[in-house]
């Protein structure tokens, strides 16, 4: 399916029939495996034939089994390698931090510049800690070219036992070092050996008679898992689905961190610039988007431009807002940037209330004015919406009286065409993958690129980590991928690797979701995945879900 079709529409909350679900439990669990098979490289597979991943290491053992989750929906699961014993523990040595984040799946290592690398191994040294510099190379993005990102600094000593390694970032820290035990094989720069696990539900539109939707649970503001979520919708397959707040200093944690509409209703704002994945409830039209988001508080004496909804106000996590946000305007995962004048509505799916603060605040009902208050945080009452503002922007609500005409009008768009439309669902993502067949990765429009902050590219682009992803074949089937990683006996991939790996799985338009600790597959009701998180799954923001 082309990036051309017309848009989709879908409806994300609709139970499957009884009917419909025992027919499902009634098909046979008969499972086909497919053997692996030798092709040259970036060859585009023929629809619906088995093609062997060119990931790790050529010629490596790969086997597939699909089963049947429910009519016109599948579950295949590739393995692919197995354990390299020549794989070792490293201990990977940080240089001055260039920035922080309380979010678990933000690199908190460095690299640096070369002279910064040797003057920390010379350091190293005087402390009795040989250690050596290694050139760190990215490979060409769609908008980044090939070339040297930067220097990371490992010991010399290698070791096959993590405790071991362990012992010397003990060491380290003791002589004042800031250090890392790191597998060798979740480095993206090594042809490793495996082993890789990669689980894909794939839903046929020609068959498929159920609904593809996504939900975020009771309300945005709180987070579940998607087992969770999974639960909370009765479906039958489940993944995680956009990224979302994590951390409370950047917004209320729950929150979509990019656009997001469910049953056709518009609930996140876009981050200006980045790709989407746009669903309909018979997976009949399934798109990547570059969605655009517009939104007006309409009243009687004028218009005041919205700045977002249903987001904490000032806060816009993974930026791409407007040119009053700091430090930019443009999209940088993982950050947070800040606005001291802002325009935010919000409706009831925000949660219990409304962020509270100095400011304004007005509540409309049925295109009237029912309130003014001249500080922020309310309880929305059924069919309520509200519009906070602080800085310059509160005196334009201020202005505002009981009984005034005003609503809040606002559109989420792709090359002019309406995707908030009854059914619709939307789910935010970055960078994009596959376009049009071909290999597309947009690191540096969607903000994965950051040219002061080269330890981000290293850690969260270059290097392997859980992820999650999904799109469309040429034959018109919805695709649905997550690969664990982060783990001895799952390496998970880097995004260069994740875009060929969708590529080679026969997907003509793909698109990056969360991932890291975040990964996770639902079938019938089981995590089908291993999560990377020390505490099991995770809370996530919404999940992609199939009834």
């Amino acid at each position: 399916m082309t990036r051309t079709r017309r848009p989709a529409v879908v409806l994300a909350a609709v139970a499957v029939p009884a009917a419909l679900v025992a027919a499902a439990t009634a098909v046979p669990a008969s499972a086909t495996s497919v053997p692996a098979t030798s092709v040259p490289e970036h060859r585009h597979p023929r629809p619906g034939s088995p093609t062997a991943l060119h990931l790790g290491a050529p010629g490596l053992p790969e086997s597939r089994v699909t089963t049947p989750v429910q009519r016109g929906v599948t579950r295949t699961v590739v393995t692919r390698g197995t354990a390299d014993p020549a794989l070792r523990w490293v201990v990977e040595v940080n240089m001055p931090a260039l920035g922080s984040s309380n979010d678990p799946d933000t690199p908190t290592r460095s690299i640096q510049d070369r002279a910064a690398a040797d003057a920390q191994r010379a350091r190293l040294a005087g402390a009795g800690f040989p250690a050596v510099v290694e050139e760190v190379r990215r490979p060409a993005a769609a908008d980044v070219p090939a070339g040297v990102l930067g220097y990371r600094l490992r010991l010399v000593e290698r070791t096959a036992d993590k405790a071991a390694a362990d012992a010397l970032v003990a060491r380290l820290k003791a002589a004042g070092f800031a250090s890392r035990s790191w597998y060798s094989g979740w480095d993206g720069d090594v042809a490793a050996k495996g082993p890789w696990t990669v689980n894909v539900i794939t839903i046929d539109p020609r068959t498929f008679r159920g609904r593809l939707g996504a939900t975020y649970g009771p309300d945005l503001e709180r987070r579940e898992k998607t087992s969770e979520l999974a639960g909370f919708t009765r479906a039958t397959a489940a993944i995680n689905a956009g990224f979302f707040v994590m951390d409370p200093t950047a917004g209320a944690e729950g929150d979509p961190a990019g656009a997001a509409v469910y049953d056709g209703r518009l609930l996140s704002e876009t981050v200006a610039g980045r790709p989407a994945l746009a669903l309909d409830p018979k997976a009949r039209h399934t798109r990547v988007v570059n969605p655009v988001w517009t939104g007006e508080l309409v009243h009687a004496q004028g218009r005041v431009r919205l700045d977002g909804i249903n987001r904490v106000i000032g806060l816009i996590r993974n930026c791409g807002g407007d040119l009053t946000d700091l430090p930019t305007a443009l999209p940088l995962h993982d950050v947070t940037c800040r606005d001291s004048a802002e325009a935010v509505a919000y409706t009831r799916e925000f949660g219990a209330r409304t962020p509270s603060g100095p400011g304004a605040e007005v509540v409309l009902h049925r295109g009237r004015v029912i309130a003014v208050h001249t500080s922020r945080g309310t309880v929305l009452g059924r069919g309520q919406t509200s519009v906070q503002a602080t800085g310059q922007t509160a005196a334009a609500l201020a202005r505002l009286r009981v009984g005034d005409r005003a609503g809040v009008e606002q559109a989420l768009t792709d090359d002019g065409r309406r995707l908030d439309r009854t059914g619709t669902t939307v789910v935010n993502g970055g960078p994009e993958l596959v376009r049009d067949g071909a290999l597309h990765v947009t690191q540096k429009r969607d903000g994965m690129h950051q040219p002061d902050n080269p330890s981000f590219d290293y850690g969260w682009v270059l290097q392997r980590n859980p992820r999650t992803f999904a799109g469309v074949d040429r034959a018109g089937r919805t695709m649905l991928v997550t690969v664990d990683g982060r783990q001895l006996g799952e390496l998970g991939l880097s995004i260069p690797e994740a875009a060929q790996v969708a590529k080679d799985l026969g997907m003509v338009d793909a698109i990056n979701l969360d991932g890291g600790g975040s990964t996770a597959m639902v079938v019938r009701g089981r995590l089908v995945t291993h999560p990377s998180d020390a505490t099991g799954e995770r809370p996530v923001g919404d999940a992609i879900v199939v009834r």
